[in-house]
């Protein structure tokens, strides 16, 4: 809207049509938003008034905004963040597995207090020596809470009633007090609990606690599935420890795919932009559609007796987001390692995959779906032909489905061998893709192939930097998030990593669907410009094992 025209003389007052012209839309815009209780709108001044008289007898004072006829507008004030909850904090009893879990557990409880039983800390003190996962998470906790317990009184001494503030050590998040137990809680069990056992003292510390507290919650979170059940026979209130968990369902896991709504031409035509550039055709829409699209995102629309819209999302500004029509990769002319798609989820995974742009992929699906066959053609297709990176560097997680078979000879290629059945078995598909080429040609690809393919351990990546590598992460829903951190932070530059794993065949104890670490991959990197996600949906693998992954 054009500036009203400057005064021609100090304090001289605009026009009345001038004024009604110009403030009066200004002024019906701001009373559409609603003013604050405690803000009372000044009275708009008359253009006869006696105080603006008193100004224009005033030549040597400049005619003030706040002089102007119109409606305060509300003042910008900072947000008051809402209580977390109300009512008294909860008071939570810590089982050691919890500890052990998640060392980190202990500031995770926001303005809640935590309590932790003298017989969690000699089991912690049991469980610290060794080289293990749980030894490791073991011996942090133990520093945690020696740096909590650093901070005394003038004495040297822990004040037990009034606790230790969990925000000490940095932790800002954690606004409740950590108690010890100081003194014997004699409490009565039932006769068939042996009191010796660690569990059945835990209990016992969280029915005294009950009694000796009526006035607030007192819950017992603990990972041990059989010990819940015996706090909820005995009337004690029991809890999982959720923290871990990305999601509660793993039906709510992000696809990377969205089914675009039938009248999406005609709702979205009228304002939509498009344009080709590098055999690509471009579409900018804006509407009630983009706000639910996330970068790398895959939509599609099909309608019967029209052409199919197959797309990904690459910008979003604002309001707008631009939509990119993808390669068909289901056509023999654009075979990638003579492999071509057979559905439209394989052929979305392959724009991805064959993407220079994309550093993260997770690709998750049903056994037989083609994870491994499509990143493995990918991969040979990149380091090959284009020569995009050096080198495929696959690994596992040597997580055993029956019993241990014991230790393996050899070095770490050949103790690696055993567990990667399924990538020879898949270098023995694209051998065969090439038909032209006769015994020898078969065998020297062959030898060329296995020479770029390098086989690693899991336990050996702490501390490495894969530079211009193909990284493939086989069997990734084995993994735990802190795992997929220190597999994801090698990657230097111009490394691509691809993540594969069927969410429902999870061998390691202890994991779920909800705290799998390629759960906690594809939930925190949608989104990311440069990762993307595909849900492969249909199996290709056979009939028969099409057939045993629905009914078994």
């Amino acid at each position: 809207m054009p500036l009203p025209k400057p005064p021609a003389k100090k304090a001289s007052l605009l026009a009345a049509d001038e004024y009604e012209a110009q403030a009066a839309p200004r002024h019906e815009r701001r009373t559409q938003k609603p003013l604050a209780s405690a803000e009372v709108a000044p009275q708009p001044l008359e253009l006869l008034d006696s105080r603006v008289a008193a100004a224009v007898m005033a030549p040597a004072r400049p005619v003030s905004q706040d002089a102007m006829p119109r409606t305060a507008a509300p003042v910008a004030r900072p947000r008051a963040k809402p209580p977390r909850s109300s009512g008294p904090a909860k008071l939570f009893v810590l089982d050691t597995n919890v500890l052990m879990h998640d060392p980190m557990s202990l500031f995770r409880f926001d303005e809640h207090d935590v309590f932790l039983p003298m017989i969690t800390l000699e089991e912690l003190d049991n469980h610290k020596k060794g080289l293990s996962e749980v030894a490791r998470n073991a011996r942090q906790v133990s520093r945690n809470l020696d740096a909590l317990a650093s901070f005394t009184d003038a004495q040297g001494n822990i004040d037990a009633k009034a606790g230790i503030s969990l925000n000490k050590t940095g932790h800002k998040d954690a606004g409740g007090k950590l108690f010890f137990q100081t003194t014997l809680l004699d409490v009565d069990l039932p006769t068939g609990l042996p009191q010796g056992k660690a569990d059945n003292q835990i209990l016992g510390v969280v029915r005294a606690l009950r009694e000796q507290q009526p006035e607030r919650d007192v819950v017992l979170v603990s990972k041990d599935i059989n010990m819940r059940v015996k706090a909820r026979a005995l009337g004690l209130p029991a809890e999982d420890y959720f923290n871990d968990k990305t999601l509660d369902d793993g039906d709510l896991l992000y696809t990377g795919v969205m089914t675009l709504p039938a009248d999406f031409w005609e709702r979205h035509g009228k304002t939509m932009e498009s344009w080709q550039q590098g055999g690509h055709t471009f579409y900018r829409i804006s509407g009630p559609l983009v706000p639910a699209l996330l970068i790398n995102q895959f939509v599609y629309l099909e309608t019967p007796g029209a052409a199919p819209l197959y797309a990904r999302v690459t910008e979003i500004t604002g309001k707008t987001a631009v939509l990119k029509t993808l390669r068909d990769y289901s056509h023999a002319k654009n075979a990638v390692w003579g492999v071509t798609s057979r559905n439209r989820e394989q052929n979305f995974a392959l724009n991805l995959l064959m993407d220079p742009e994309c550093d993260f992929i997770t690709l998750t699906g049903t056994a037989g779906s083609g994870k491994t066959l499509m990143t493995l053609a990918a991969g040979l297709s990149q380091v090959l032909d284009e020569r995009r990176y050096s080198e495929i560097i696959v690994t596992r997680v040597t997580v055993p489905v029956g019993e241990d078979i014991g230790f393996l000879p050899g070095d770490e290629q050949e103790k690696m061998g055993p567990w990667m059945g399924a990538l020879d078995d898949n270098l023995e598909v694209l051998a065969r893709t090439d038909s032209s080429a006769g015994e020898w040609g078969r065998a020297a690809t062959n030898d060329l192939v296995r020479s770029k393919i390098k086989i690693k351990s899991l336990n050996f990546m702490r501390g490495r930097t894969f530079l211009n590598k193909f990284v493939l992460i086989d069997e990734a829903q084995n993994l735990s998030p802190k795992q997929m951190k220190t597999l994801i932070t090698r990657a230097g530059p111009g490394t691509k990593i691809v993540c594969l794993g069927n969410l429902a065949q999870i061998d390691t104890p202890y994991l779920t669907e909800g705290s799998s670490g390629l759960t906690y991959a594809v939930d925190r990197f949608k989104g990311w410009p440069h990762g993307g996600h595909v849900t492969l949906a249909r199996g290709e693998r056979s009939r028969l094992a099409d057939f045993a992954s629905e009914v078994l």
